[in-house]
């Protein structure tokens, strides 16, 4: 059955609608809460990876991987949690992926060590599953002319608690200790949990069918398999004989997984949903978006905090750096409404390239003008709110054309996607830092120049974006 016959089917199929205007924005708060969520558990532990690596006695290198254990669990997870969610139900997927992300922060604050933190960080990765599978269950739950406000909702939830959640890390840490991290991110997700039960419904649209175990078990190891060395690329050395190695492993398994998934009839992936040209777009340009969100906030705050000495760095702490970002999530927050009403006025594309237009300018401004605090504030506000736009437009592109019990599938290679950017922008920030460096009282900093390449790469993938958005087909209107 072709992918446009899939689509006709699905559209056939009718959603339950919650009554009620109020109920609607009940389900639209709580679904939208745990795209705070998913922002909470990853951004918590990156401003203080500096203070892990001193109170669990490891190198600095080492720390890092309470952030890749969790990258990776959720890039794995959540095109296998995405499949069942479309199978077993989307709500019931959201309820496991809170209780083991939940689980996993107990385990991270108990623990004394870091094997053990690390654990409990991978237990937490799954919690990234939660919005692609809560923007699908969405569209079965909601009415068509409250599903894009919905959307961009929840699309917009991530980024604004990625940008609290840094300055939150800083005040907590300095108040209590990073115990506290984790014990907040549990008692967050016990109150999800409880409300998911209470106000969200569990969606109708089941696809049924068998688990296609063997398509997970290829994509699983040939994720984990380039994402580790795009992660460690830098570290381990990219011509080493593991980051080899790895990649090796990663690409042989894709090319038996690709040919594997079109013959399969029950497919973890239907590779020809993902050839539908909005859900192609959309999976492309959330790799060059990831890549340009997840690099404004890695370069800002390193060159806040890079010493006054330098002749362009201003020497702030990190809870001041972090700080610095907070006008980034009011940007989004102002902004999520207006992309919803963009995108029904005009089309989720003409959203998609006008955030991505707008990422751009917000890089640009950075090299044009005097890096003062101010400018670099200003500017993370600008890319924070191209962000805002163009995260609450792609998983509408993706939500209109995909079959309908396969939103869940869809949505979660589009957030694989976005994941696949940001682990190549952090390889590929390490290496162009590192690249230009200077000595200042003792202290190694990349030099004014590697950061203006930094935001010259960011600027050009986001253009790339804006002119890839142009390919999507404009829906047709009454």
């Amino acid at each position: 059955m072709s992918a446009t016959e899939d689509t006709s089917r699905s559209a056939a199929v009718a959603p339950a609608v919650v009554a009620g205007v109020a109920r609607q924005r009940a389900v639209v708060g709580v679904l939208s809460l745990s795209g705070v969520v998913v922002a909470l558990q990853q951004t918590l532990v990156v401003p203080i990876l500096p203070d892990f690596a001193v109170a669990l006695d490891v190198p600095s290198t080492t720390a890092s991987w309470l952030v890749t254990a969790t990258l990776l669990t959720g890039a794995v997870a959540t095109p296998l949690v995405g499949r069942m969610a479309d199978m077993y139900g989307k709500r019931a997927m959201m309820l496991l992926c809170l209780t083991v992300m939940t689980v996993g922060a107990v385990i991270s604050a108990l623990s004394s060590s870091f094997e053990g933190v690390v654990v409990g960080r991978v237990f937490q990765g799954f919690a990234v599953a939660l919005l692609p599978v809560g923007i699908s269950l969405m569209r079965d739950v909601l009415p068509p002319d409250r599903l894009g406000v919905g959307v961009a909702l929840m699309s917009g939830a991530l980024g604004i608690g990625g940008m609290f959640g840094m300055p939150m890390a800083g005040v907590i840490h300095a108040s209590l200790s990073w115990h506290w991290l984790f014990w907040v991110t549990a008692a967050v997700g016990v109150v999800m949990l409880v409300l998911l039960l209470w106000v969200v419904p569990e969606s109708p649209v089941k696809s049924g069918g068998r688990f296609d175990q063997v398509g997970a078990l290829l994509l699983s190891v040939s994720l984990t398999g380039l994402l580790l060395a795009v992660s460690k690329g830098g570290e381990w050395g990219w011509t080493s004989p593991t980051i080899l190695g790895l990649v090796g492993i990663g690409l042989l398994t894709l090319a038996m997984w690709v040919p594997y998934e079109l013959r399969v009839p029950q497919p973890l992936v239907d590779l020809r949903t993902t050839t539908l040209r909005p859900v192609l777009v959309s999976n492309i340009c959330a790799v060059l978006l990831g890549f340009a969100m997840f690099l404004s906030a890695y370069t800002a705050t390193q060159h806040l905090q890079a010493p006054v000495e330098s002749g362009f760095g201003h020497g702030l702490s990190e809870a001041a750096s972090g700080l610095a970002m907070l006008p980034g999530g009011v940007a989004m927050l102002v902004l999520v409404p207006l992309s919803a009403r963009m995108t029904a006025r005009w089309g989720a594309r003409t959203t998609l390239f006008a955030g991505a237009v707008v990422i751009a300018a917000g890089y640009l401004l950075r090299v044009l003008a005097e890096s003062t605090v101010t400018v670099i504030t200003v500017s993370a506000a600008v890319i924070s709110g191209g962000v805002a736009l163009t995260m609450a437009a792609m998983p509408v592109l993706i939500t209109e054309a995909a079959p309908r019990d396969q939103t869940a599938s869809a949505n979660s290679v589009n957030g694989l996607m976005r994941s696949v950017g940001t682990s190549s922008a952090s390889a590929v920030g390490a290496a162009v830092l590192a690249s230009s460096t200077l000595t200042v009282a003792g202290v190694t900093v990349p030099t004014l120049s590697a950061f203006h390449t930094m935001y010259l790469i960011g600027a050009g993938t986001s253009i790339a974006a804006a002119v890839i958005a142009v390919a999507v087909p404009m829906r047709s209107r009454a």
